[in-house]
């Protein structure tokens, strides 16, 4: 394997004690992609550098200031910088497809055909005078106009803007691409001279492909001006977990599952009033066929480590239990016997575990021992390992597609897990 392939810039997070950063960071001298827990590496160049930029996608999708801040800066400075690698990429790409951005000066010139400029070809061209048909009225007539062409000025100061941008961008983020640098720029990058010319052209160009570019170059601007022109960033979340409930609700869950949410208050005796509390909130509500499944998304190492430690505690079974009973006793349309719990952690269908290689992979289930009988698929909570990679390309494709899958997945691991482990209830086959 060649020393500059993608893999050797790669790592997958281990989610021990130190190991949990999901993102990419970077120093003067090297810079890192870290996976989530459970990823699969491709050897391929190619299919790596899709990943990578799935993965920045999917961090800046799924941001929560309030869970995690996912846009940070770890350099050492009196305050966060937020780090803009879309506008990073944005500038790249567009330098890829067109170069550096040329001003284009425009001039005028006389000519029979062109793009005319009406107010200057009535300024300084004399017209031929046609009677018109009144006899009396005459009209202008011309045979010669002032045109507008343009003429390539790569002088101007947005060029030299553009090519410091582009230089920053490859010197930070161009590894993903090639191992080229376009040459650094003369003169020293001005971010306080920059900014304003930037801010004006920006302001009086409607062309949406320029907007974005000279949007992407102030936001590079304002970061760099910020953040002293370190070499050194950032961009990524210590806290996965919270990025992984939102992959597995945007593939699977319904809008509002807030009506599914179990409700509780206090009814006070020294007050007059009630006191709602913040009610019990399960992940993702899944519909499908007239049934109904809760889903518990846990982003723990068990598919990684195979070690039961790792595995959901006592307090979020009974949690995805009370879901159950509290769906079971509203008036719905859903049949008590179908409704289904699971939760869903990531793996590596591709990995060292021969005997798992699907999408989604049954390996147990939880019960409650305080309960005499499992009578519902609701009380007995399937443990289903999900490709975290697969989830991650796949989590705003065809829903639909999504949805079937992991209901016949989690309604085989039911009726398996009932006849594996000899439970004597009620439940039947053909739900």
């Amino acid at each position: 394997m060649s020393e500059n392939s993608l893999i050797n810039r790669c790592e997958v997070v281990t989610q021990e004690e130190g190991d949990r950063f999901v993102g990419i960071k970077a120093d003067t001298t090297d810079a890192k992609v870290y996976f989530p827990l459970g990823y699969h590496l491709p050897e391929a160049d190619e299919e790596i550098r899709r990943g990578i930029f799935n993965l920045f996608r999917i961090l800046s999708e799924f941001k929560d200031e309030e869970k995690g801040e996912l846009n940070q800066n770890l350099v050492k400075t009196p305050h966060r910088v937020k780090f803009p690698i879309n506008s990073y990429l944005e500038i790249i790409y567009y330098y890829m497809e067109n170069g550096y951005y040329i001003e284009r000066d425009p001039i005028f010139k006389t000519d029979t055909k062109g793009k005319i400029d009406w107010s200057r070809t009535i300024k300084k061209q004399r017209p031929l005078l046609q009677k018109n048909k009144d006899g009396v009225s005459y009209s202008p007539i011309y045979t010669q106009f002032t045109v507008r062409q343009s003429n390539l000025n790569e002088n101007k100061e947005i060029t030299l803007i553009n090519k410091h941008c582009v230089y920053e961008a490859f010197k930070k983020l161009g590894w993903l691409f090639t191992s080229h640098v376009p040459q650094k720029p003369e003169g020293e990058c001005q971010t306080k001279r920059f900014l304003p010319i930037l801010q004006k052209k920006l302001a009086n160009t409607n062309n949406d492909v320029r907007k974005k570019l000279f949007t992407s170059m102030i936001n590079m601007l304002e970061f760099m001006d910020d953040n002293n022109n370190e070499n050194s960033f950032s961009y990524g979340t210590y806290t996965f977990e919270y990025v992984f409930e939102k992959l597995i609700d945007s593939a699977f869950g319904i809008k509002n599952k807030y009506d599914y949410f179990p409700r509780v208050k206090w009814n006070l005796q020294l007050q007059d009033r009630d006191k709602p509390k913040r009610p019990l909130q399960p992940d993702t509500i899944m519909i499908h066929n007239d049934k109904i499944y809760v889903i518990d998304a846990k982003y723990y190492r068990y598919g990684d480590t195979f070690d039961p430690n790792h595995l959901p505690n006592a307090s979020s079974i009974n949690k995805q239990i009370t879901y159950g009973q509290y769906i079971k006793e509203q008036e719905n349309n859903f049949d008590s016997k179908n409704i289904f719990n699971a939760f869903l952690m990531p793996y590596n269908m591709n990995g060292d575990s021969l005997e798992l290689n699907e999408l989604y992979e049954n390996i147990g289930q939880a019960v409650s021992e305080w309960k005499s009988s499992q009578d519902y698929h609701y009380e007995r909570i399937q443990g289903i390992l999900v490709d975290i990679r697969s989830l991650m390309f796949i989590y705003n494709g065809n829903k639909t597609s999504n949805i079937e899958k992991l209901a016949l997945a989690i309604e085989k691991a039911c009726k398996k897990n009932k006849r594996d482990f000899g439970e004597n209830n009620d439940i039947s086959e053909e739900s």
